[in-house]
């Protein structure tokens, strides 16, 4: 499929028009340029506002009476979790306005990640067949879906059970535990950025399946090779504890049956023998 990107033909126009390597080198220009100008806009507006964006919604995990901790310590006593006395310093005299600048960017490129996949699809969408375009209906909608959705978790879930376990943990009475901003930062850049990510399993192998390259056999022949996998990836994006691990770790299993029966269900189907 990438190698027909570059090819002369333009799907979308007439068959006689053709487009050089230079022509889509230009196009790949301009989708680029727009996606990081619809990134630029959404970061400006993210940085102008500080108070909100910082003490809300960046360090609205530090706070006890954050959402998650209130649902799950109205279940019951044994599930109720909250940071206890978090304290950020930072060490350098330009590390805020770092700070500001990278939350501004990564939050925009959040909000315009519709827009940007958009411009992708757009560059990508003349080198389908018309069967890989019909095939692919809805995408720009499950792509955003799925990656918002891996974004909130990462927020709402693993980042509340990753920071309330590592602010209660002491090896001594005499440490006391604090932590850069800086620090704190890029652990809520990972938990929310790299989960979005992982959930766009299912879209991944849905078009794997739909071009018959990956089917619901491969996927249940080695389903122990990707709990492994799946293990691996858990232990890479969460800090260093079992409780943030199984966090992540169960929902992407659950990603994963979801995908085999995704592929099932678009894999190709083999014509019946003729009797």
């Amino acid at each position: 499929m990438l190698a027909r990107l570059f090819k002369n033909k333009v799907r979308t126009t007439p068959p006689d028009q053709e487009m050089s390597f230079l022509d889509h080198i230009d196009a790949l220009r301009g989708h680029l340029f727009r996606s990081a100008a619809y990134i630029c806009v959404a970061a400006v507006i993210v940085f102008t506002q500080k108070t909100f964006v910082i003490d809300t919604v960046v360090l609205g995990p530090v706070h006890e009476d954050f959402v998650t901790y209130r649902f799950f310590c109205n279940l019951s006593e044994f599930t109720c979790i909250s940071p206890k006395n978090i304290k950020l310093f930072t060490r350098e005299l330009s590390e805020q306005l770092i700070v500001h600048l990278k939350v501004s960017f990564f939050i925009g490129l959040i909000l315009a990640f519709p827009l940007v996949f958009w411009e992708f699809w757009r560059f990508i969408k003349p080198g389908l067949y018309d069967k890989e375009v019909k095939a692919t209906t809805g995408v720009i909608f499950w792509c955003t879906f799925l990656f918002l959705l891996g974004v909130l978790f990462g927020y709402y879930i693993l980042a509340p059970f990753s920071i309330a376990f590592l602010a209660s943990y002491n090896v001594s009475d005499l440490v006391e535990s604090s932590a850069s901003l800086s620090s704190y930062v890029d652990s809520m850049t990972m938990y929310t950025m790299a989960t979005g990510l992982v959930f766009e399993l299912p879209l991944v192998v849905y078009f794997l399946s739909k071009l018959g390259i990956m089917g619901p056999g491969f996927m249940r022949m080695y389903r122990r090779h990707a709990i492994v996998v799946i293990a691996i990836v858990a232990a890479i994006i969460t800090p260093p504890d079992v409780t943030s691990m199984l966090v992540v770790t169960f929902p992407l299993l659950i990603l994963y049956e979801l995908s085999i029966y995704v592929a099932a269900y678009n894999y190709p189907k083999e014509p019946k023998p003729l009797t």
